[in-house]
């Protein structure tokens, strides 16, 4: 049970450490500015309503000498390094050289409540043919979106996960069951501190009050994580068991009853 714990906060973390897609090699050929309903994403939070349609501005500039063509835009928002929604919308233009264009679209994010809530680091890119990104603009949103979404779920899972992680470590601390060796004791708390990482990020992420951004999410799993190694170095050792002697053995013989012969 306790590798099945370990398996999933690790996962967990892999994602933290390891998901960032690497960006695109022609990620700088567009300078791309956006607004969402009239409010500029650059540098804020802009609110996004699943209920309601959202008009998105792009405004695409090339500072180069050849023209750029542009197949699709789309619309992610990023937790984790995990991608949670992501929408495209199919519309060619080509941004002629030295020269800016834009574009309006209207997205409908009906189905956006069930895949995320709360504060979610998000982007608006430009992409080619090859599905490659010519350009973006970063934002943060506010998804008002459900608590059982995907995004929350996952939050859920992680936190059953944590839960169940630190039961095991501190059973096995109250039956004397971790190793004699402090390096081990403080693995078998590592998981735990994982998790406590990553659930403190999803809740302030949901809570709206810090976005899970790579600046703060890695910092805070790996706090936690050496916050909870420490605490397993630093238990006790485990009592050994009691060693039996020879000279504690107590053997009691049965005496038979004399018995009187009367002739």
């Amino acid at each position: 049970m306790g590798r099945v714990i370990a398996a999933g906060v690790a996962l967990g973390l892999c994602a933290v450490l390891l998901g960032a897609p690497a960006a695109s090699a022609d990620s700088g050929s567009l300078d791309v500015q956006a607004s969402i309903d009239g409010r500029p994403v650059a540098d804020a939070t802009v609110p996004i309503d699943p209920a309601q349609q959202i008009e998105l501005q792009v405004v695409a500039t090339n500072s180069g000498t050849a023209p750029v063509k542009v197949r699709s835009v789309r619309l992610s928002g990023v937790a984790l390094a995990l991608t949670f929604f992501a929408y495209d919308t199919t519309a060619p233009f080509e941004v002629p050289a030295r020269g800016s264009i834009t574009r309006t679209f209207v997205l409908d994010l009906g189905d956006l409540a069930g895949q995320a809530t709360g504060l979610l680091p998000s982007s608006v890119e430009l992409l080619d043919a090859q599905r490659a990104t010519l350009g973006e603009a970063t934002t943060v949103a506010d998804v008002q979106g459900s608590f059982w979404s995907v995004y929350g779920v996952f939050g859920l899972a992680m936190l059953v996960l944590t839960v169940l992680a630190w039961l095991t470590a501190l059973l096995a601390l109250a039956r004397h069951r971790l190793a004699p060796n402090r390096w081990r004791r403080g693995l078998r708390f590592l998981p735990a501190g994982f998790g406590t990482g990553l659930v403190a990020v999803i809740t302030l992420s949901v809570l709206r009050l810090v976005p899970p951004e790579p600046a703060v999410e890695i910092p805070v799993v790996l706090g936690a994580a050496a916050i909870a190694f420490l605490l397993g170095y630093l238990t006790p050792h485990p009592a050994p068991p009691p060693v039996v002697t020879d000279s504690d053995t107590t053997v009691r013989l049965a005496v038979p009853p004399t018995q009187e012969f009367t002739r």
